[in-house]
């Protein structure tokens, strides 16, 4: 997710497109040269920054070893920050994105959004998964060096209450078990969690730290980071 912009523009936002989700309704609109993605009446995220999404990114793999080619999970499309500063980066070898709205796909694919992630999605490392990630984590038998997480507005923020089990001991079990040894868990928070850095501790994670991204106005977002043990 993103912190909402402050900004201020003249003009109210423009409903781009407006829709019926698995999860509720699902909104795009414009707002001065912003794109906003609005879940259930709730601002989720919008295009105005996107340097927290990237060094999510960015964090993961820098908290890997020098394996080759590694491969990445980013949870949540959004605007898709992530997707396409991962898939800038020649290291990945593989780019596996996880996204239960098929709205936010389809703005990306043929959308408005699609000016922000059409060289990722032709980048045949790409591969795009419809699914909610926590059914996904909790069923497929993939492995992968990097989990980078971003579909709340972090660990005590979540933008549904299904999602609360991510980060609790058994979700972080089942991430724990999506990963090769020496892999790292990125989650992306709007505000630091002492008790998630415990609980990431007490689910077996190593060298769990909390890392601060400055953003133009407001409190630092960040990126809680841990290891699987080799």
């Amino acid at each position: 997710m993103a912190t909402m912009t402050t900004l201020q523009y003249p003009d109210p936002p423009v409903v781009l497109d407006r829709r019926e989700g698995p999860f509720g309704e699902v909104v795009l609109r414009r707002h001065g040269d912003l794109l906003q993605i609005i879940a259930n009446g709730t601002f989720l995220m919008d295009t105005s920054d996107g340097r927290s999404e990237r060094r999510l990114v960015d964090a993961a793999l820098d908290a890997l070893d020098d394996r080759e080619r590694p491969r990445v999970l980013i949870g949540g499309l959004g605007v898709g920050f992530s997707l396409a500063h991962a898939a800038a980066n020649p290291r990945w070898g593989r780019v596996t994105v996880v996204e239960r709205e098929p709205s936010i796909v389809d703005w990306h694919r043929t959308g408005p959004l699609r000016t922000l992630s059409a060289d990722a999605l032709a980048d045949p490392r790409t591969e795009i998964v419809e699914a909610d990630l926590v059914r996904h984590l909790a069923t497929t038998t993939d492995t992968y060096d990097a989990l980078c997480l971003d579909i709340d507005n972090g660990p005590d923020w979540t933008v549904t209450e299904d999602n609360d089990s991510l980060y609790g001991p058994s979700g972080l079990a089942t991430c724990r078990d999506r990963l090769d040894p020496g892999g790292v868990l990125a989650v992306w928070s709007a505000q630091p969690s002492a008790n998630f850095e415990e609980t990431l501790r007490n689910a077996g994670f190593q060298a769990v730290r909390t890392e601060e991204i400055p953003v133009v106005r407001g409190v630092p977002d960040v990126v809680h980071l841990a290891l699987r043990p080799t």
